[in-house]
């Protein structure tokens, strides 16, 4: 039988070793621990331990908010209300410089909050408003990156599946916390975006443009008002405790689909395609909660989180430099790795430091989310970057070097928000969340 050095080296070899042929992550992950389990397990027990922990992992009812709020936003990609949201926004920052980029950033905040996807958000609000920038003239590369740039900040706007995971993988974080914690960062990330863009703009000449009358302005919200309750009526119900997330996920389902419908912007033909991109998503998603159940077991059985925060500690009891250093470590592991494996992975590992530090674990999960969602944009994995880039049909090292701006003021407001802390705490212990 394999000590637990052994099995630990198995496990952090195996899977590298697998990602770097080619095989998917979540499979590596699966394949990794079944071959780390191997040593210390006969076929039989590996196999019903294995299958134990699958189940174990993914038997959690906070889960079922996860297809659910896909399926919402897929059917608000579908249903015509990026152009409703894309119109509010423009009527309330046309007068910026760079309006129409201003715009792309403010209208990816709004429907990344609703759809809770910084990928969808790049998709459906970078395509609508891709041409138009480039009709006015703007430099396509630079609109690229801000549509890049701004999309996971509906990451950390709830409703958000990324902080459900968290709470599933911090051992049960309150998930309406996380939700009521992720809007200050969230919203701070798109005005930060808004910035560069600024100097972009005087830059290349672009104007703002002409306010709108009232009769206009107040007809664009009347027709976004809509879209918008969405937010007021999840997260609303949510903190004041008329139903759990989950709940609140079926019932944003059922509200996307009759205002789609209202819009008639959406037929009862679409509904077999979305639910079958929602099921795609969603297995991807279970699948892999599942399969880190395994490696976690393992990864406790190898002592591996205890191994790690030693190290850690070693280097420094400076609780400064120990918040930087995870900071920096969690980046890094989001540039090469998707949001939801790295929480699942390294959230048990980092959560007991960070609060041996007095770090509070929901403001512990807004700092791994934002470090996660800055991996979204980045190479090499990158998937919000490799999304705007194709809907502006333009390759990543066209786009890298005006993201860089965006790049830099990201992580000085992260640094801002893993040093101050009410950032995060303000509103949840305002509500009655957290003490």
């Amino acid at each position: 039988m394999a000590n637990a050095a052994d099995i630990g080296l198995i496990l952090l070899l195996s899977i590298p070793i697998l990602l770097m042929i080619g095989v998917p992550i979540s499979v590596s992950m699966g394949i990794g621990s079944v071959l780390a389990m191997a040593t210390i397990f006969t076929f039989d027990r590996m196999a019903i331990t294995s299958a134990q922990r699958i189940f174990a992992g993914i038997n959690s009812f906070s889960l079922l908010a996860i297809p659910f709020f896909i399926l919402a936003g897929n059917i608000m990609t579908s249903g015509g209300i990026a152009r409703r949201l894309i119109n509010f926004a423009k009527a309330l920052i046309c007068f910026i410089p760079g309006s129409l980029m201003q715009t792309n950033i403010v209208a990816n905040m709004l429907f990344g909050a609703i759809s809770g996807s910084g990928v969808a958000a790049a998709a459906a609000i970078g395509g609508a408003m891709g041409p138009q920038q480039k009709a006015d003239g703007y430099d396509p590369k630079v609109s690229a990156a801000a549509n890049i740039a701004s999309a996971p900040a509906g990451m950390l706007i709830p409703p958000s599946n990324t902080f459900i995971i968290y709470s599933l993988a911090s051992g049960g974080s309150s998930v309406a916390a996380l939700f009521m914690a992720g809007y200050i960062p969230g919203i701070l990330w798109g005005i930060a975006c808004m910035i560069p863009v600024v100097f972009f703009a005087r830059k290349a000449g672009y104007k703002s443009e002409r306010l709108g009358s009232f009769k206009e302005n107040f007809r664009i919200t009347i027709e976004a008002i809509p879209a918008l309750m969405m937010i007021v009526i999840v997260v609303g119900g949510i903190i004041s405790g008329i139903f759990t997330p989950t709940e609140a996920s079926a019932i944003a389902v059922v509200y996307v689909t009759v205002l789609s419908l209202a819009y008639r912007t959406m037929s009862l033909k679409m509904v077999p395609d979305l639910l079958l991109a929602t099921v795609k998503t969603t297995a991807m998603i279970i699948f892999m909660i599942g399969v880190s159940s395994i490696m976690g077991w393992i990864m406790a059985y190898a002592q591996i989180p205890n191994v790690i925060a030693s190290s850690l500690l070693s280097i420094t009891d400076n609780p400064i430099l120990i918040m930087i250093i995870m900071n920096i470590v969690i980046l890094l592991l989001g540039f090469v790795m998707d949001p939801t494996p790295a929480i699942l992975i390294f959230a048990p590992i980092f959560l007991p430091i960070a609060t041996s530090l007095g770090v509070d674990p929901v403001h512990f999960g807004v700092l791994m989310v934002f470090n996660l969602c800055i991996g979204t944009i980045t190479p090499p994995v990158g998937p919000i970057m490799f999304v705007g880039c194709r809907i502006a049909e333009l390759k990543i090292e066209e786009v890298v070097k005006p993201l860089l701006p965006f790049f830099f003021i990201l992580v000085a407001l992260l640094m801002a928000v893993t040093f101050i802390p009410e950032l995060s705490l303000a509103l949840p212990r305002a509500a009655g969340l957290i003490q």
